[in-house]
């Protein structure tokens, strides 16, 4: 199934129309190596048609993120960043230093989630998981210690090794 025809059930399927700018901002998101914010996103469809507007750009990521094809990520900034959904569940880690992301995947989340689920009844819809500190071309540029101990550090003090695995899992309302 190709990007449109994807786009158009989807929409479709939730009672919306396909309009030439939903399928530009879901052309430019998926055309996109990097992760792009509202502004940059409304830049790019912008190029493609000058009367697009950066309401209309806020509007439809709210409405292809309800119909389950854009994900929007805070990335470790004050803003949001978005991407079309992919195929297969993808992480991010962000520098700390110089704000590059790395996409990474983590088959053993699911094993994680279904073991969760199925011990304690739960329904997960959805999973975040969002790695910050130091790439290694900061770290070779830093001059030693950013001044943090690592979660690596911790764990081998035992502070937080209990804390990685989903034991006794307790609701707090």
């Amino acid at each position: 199934m190709t990007g449109e025809e994807r786009l158009s059930r989807a929409l479709h399927a939730g009672g919306y129309r396909l309009t030439r700018q939903r399928r530009l901002v879901m052309e430019v998101l998926e055309e996109s190596r990097e992760h792009l914010d509202a502004e940059t996103l409304h830049d790019r469809a912008k190029a493609r048609d000058p009367n697009i507007s950066l309401a209309t750009v806020y509007r439809t990521l709210t409405l292809l993120k309800e119909v389950g094809l854009v994900e929007e990520h805070r990335l470790g900034e004050d803003h949001a960043h978005f991407e079309a959904v992919q195929e297969t569940p993808h992480y991010h880690f962000t520098c700390l230093k110089c704000g590059c992301v790395v996409e990474f995947d983590a088959p053993q989340v699911m094993g994680v989630v279904r073991e969760l689920s199925e011990r304690e009844g739960l329904q997960v819809t959805d999973v975040h998981l969002f790695l910050s500190g130091y790439c290694a071309q900061c770290q070779q540029r830093g001059s030693g210690s950013f001044g943090s101990v690592t979660l690596l550090q911790r764990e081998n003090l035992g502070e937080s090794a209990s804390e990685a695995k989903p034991t006794g899992a307790r609701s707090t309302n």
